[in-house]
C-alpha cells in the first residue's frame, strides 16, 4: 500500500477520534456550566407576612444571571455534600426572622424583606393583632432547653415544692398552666447563677393574650417554669396559625409527687396516716353532744 494512502487513512482515523472525544466532552462541559450557576435563597411555598422562617420554608434555586442586591447567595462549594456546614450557615441567616410582607412560592428572600429578633421593629411585625409578647426564663436541665426555634408551639409547665410540712405525696406538684403558645424568639443561654443559686438556660419570648400573660406572671412567682414542645398541626387540636389561642382551662391534670413515686406513700409516718383515716365520733348525752376522738 502506498505511503500516501497509509497517511491518509491514519489522518482520517485521528480526525474521527478527535470528533468523538469532542462530542463526549460537550455534555460534561454543559454540566460544569450548570454547576457553576449561582443559587439564591427562595421561598419553598407561599408565605404570609409575619411568618417566622424555618428550614422547611426556604430552598436554593439556580439563576441564569447574577444575583441582585439584597438576595441571599449560596456560598461557593456549599452545594450538595461538599460543605454542609457552610450551606447551613448561609440558610441560618434567615432562620427565626419574620417576613415584612408575604411572598409567593419561588420568590427570592431578600435581606430587606426580613426582620430579625433584636431589631427594633421585630415584635411590631411578628405579633398578631391584639396579641402580646412576654419573655420568660426557662430553667436549665429541662427538656425545653436547646430544642426550641421561633415559630414552634409550646406549653408552659409550672413545678412547685411546698415547704410547710405537707405530706410527702403532696410535697411537689407539676401542672400545665398555658397551652400552645407560639415562640417568637429564643435568646442565648445565660450561665450566670441567680441569687437563689439557680441558673437559666434561655430566655424565651412567647406570643400570648393579656390573660395568658397574667397567668404566666403568677406562675413565675409560684415556682419553676419549663416548656414542652408540641405539634403545630391542626390535628393536634389547634389551628396551625400565628393567631394566639384564647385562654382556657388546660386539658392536663396536675401531677403530684405521690402520682410519680408511689413509694412516698409508704414513707409517710404511720401515726399520721392512721390519724387521717379515723374521723371523730359524735356522742350524744341527752340534749348535749360532744365529739370524742377514737384512741
Amino acid at each position: 500500500m502506498p505511503a500516501k494512502t497509509i497517511l491518509t487513512v491514519l489522518f482520517l482515523i485521528s480526525l474521527g477520534v478527535v470528533v468523538i472525544l469532542g462530542f463526549r466532552a460537550l455534555p460534561r462541559r454543559g454540566d460544569a456550566d450548570a454547576a457553576a450557576r449561582d443559587e439564591i435563597l427562595v421561598a419553598a411555598a407561599a408565605l404570609p407576612s409575619s411568618t417566622l422562617l424555618r428550614a422547611k420554608d426556604v430552598v436554593w434555586r439556580p439563576i441564569s444571571g447574577t444575583a441582585e442586591p439584597g438576595q441571599i447567595l449560596r456560598p461557593a462549594g456549599a452545594a450538595g455534600k461538599a460543605n454542609p456546614e457552610l450551606d447551613q450557615q448561609a440558610r441560618a441567616e434567615v432562620y427565626g426572622a419574620a417576613l415584612r410582607a408575604g411572598v409567593s412560592a419561588g420568590d427570592p428572600i431578600r435581606r430587606s424583606a426580613i426582620v430579625k429578633p433584636g431589631d427594633r421593629d421585630f415584635l411590631q411585625i411578628v405579633l398578631s393583632p391584639r396579641a402580646r409578647a412576654i419573655a420568660i426564663p426557662v430553667a436549665t436541665g429541662g427538656a425545653s432547653t436547646g430544642l426550641l426555634y421561633p415559630g414552634d408551639r409550646v406549653d408552659v409547665i409550672l413545678t412547685q415544692t411546698f415547704k410547710h410540712d405537707p405530706p410527702l405525696t403532696r410535697r411537689s406538684v407539676s401542672e400545665t398552666v398555658v397551652e400552645s403558645l407560639r415562640v417568637l424568639a429564643v435568646d442565648a443561654p445565660d450561665a450566670k447563677p441567680t441569687s437563689a443559686g439557680n441558673s437559666f438556660g434561655r430566655t424565651v419570648t412567647l406570643e400570648v393574650t393579656p390573660e395568658q400573660a397574667e397567668k404566666i406572671n403568677v406562675a413565675a412567682e409560684l415556682g419553676k417554669l419549663s416548656l414542652t414542645l408540641r405539634s403545630i398541626s391542626a390535628t393536634d387540636g389547634f389551628a396551625a396559625t400565628s393567631t394566639p389561642m384564647p385562654a382556657r382551662a388546660t386539658s392536663v391534670k396536675p401531677v403530684w409527687a405521690g402520682d410519680v413515686s408511689p413509694a412516698l406513700g409508704d414513707a409517710m409516718p404511720p401515726n399520721k396516716v392512721v390519724a387521717a383515716e379515723q374521723p371523730a365520733v359524735e356522742v350524744i348525752h341527752g340534749t348535749k353532744a360532744a365529739a370524742v376522738k377514737p384512741q
